[in-house]
């Protein structure tokens, strides 16, 4: 397939494009800075900004499904929704449905009515942008744009970082994953292997997904 992939430089990104070449799927990687995306058959960089709907559309035209592994930073923290909604309209735009999002692990259910982000668990540097993921899954679901593609928000563990590319891991849909210890954690590697499962053989559409070990 011919894949769109914002933020390909990223932690997760990057692992994201390793696995989708890995695959065979041809990939145009959108990201601040080409240089730190490597010249890999397969891969084309380039400059690029998600918050512009037209450029998106742009970027989109002949692809087959866009993935957004897209993080504005904390300090940017509220910019999240709204960028993600440009990349909505450039994917209607550019009549491209399939939309994979990384989303965040703060929404998730802890307890019965009680997220992550409600249960005074998450370290406070950490809160601006489990929020900004919150909203921006909430518009989602309540978007008319949104409602016209092929959405899925894919949430990680509460802890993901670089690691073991195992294949092993379970999924759930809407309430943290944790492993007997009560630990949730996730690979970037394992994490890359199961979006890129949904983008082949679609389970989620138009609805959130998680995962962890």
């Amino acid at each position: 397939m011919d894949i769109v992939l914002y933020g390909a430089s990223g932690m997760i990104g990057s692992r994201i494009l390793k696995e989708l070449l890995a695959r065979g799927h041809r990939v145009l990687a959108v990201v601040r800075d080409p240089s730190r995306v490597a010249a890999t058959p397969g891969v084309r960089a380039i400059r690029g900004d998600m918050t512009n709907a037209t450029e998106v559309a742009k970027n989109l035209e002949g692809a087959d499904a866009v993935i957004s592994a897209y993080s504005p930073g904390p300090e940017n923290a509220d910019s999240l929704s709204s960028a993600i909604e440009a990349l909505l309209h450039g994917a209607q735009r550019a009549a491209v449905p399939r939309v994979l999002i990384v989303g965040g692990a703060a929404s998730l259910f802890v307890a019965p009515g009680k997220t992550l982000l409600e249960s005074g668990h998450l370290p406070r540097e950490w809160e601006a942008i489990a929020t900004a993921h919150t909203r921006t899954l909430e518009m989602l679901r309540e978007s008319e744009t949104a409602a016209d593609l092929e959405w899925t928000y894919f949430s990680p563990a509460a802890f993901i970082q670089p690691g073991e590319r195992t294949g092993k891991f379970r999924l759930g849909k809407d309430e943290l994953v944790t492993d007997a210890q009560g630990q949730s954690r996730i690979s970037a590697e394992d994490y890359a292997v199961a979006l890129v499962d949904e983008l082949e053989n679609p389970k989620h559409i138009r609805q959130r997904f998680t995962i962890g070990y």
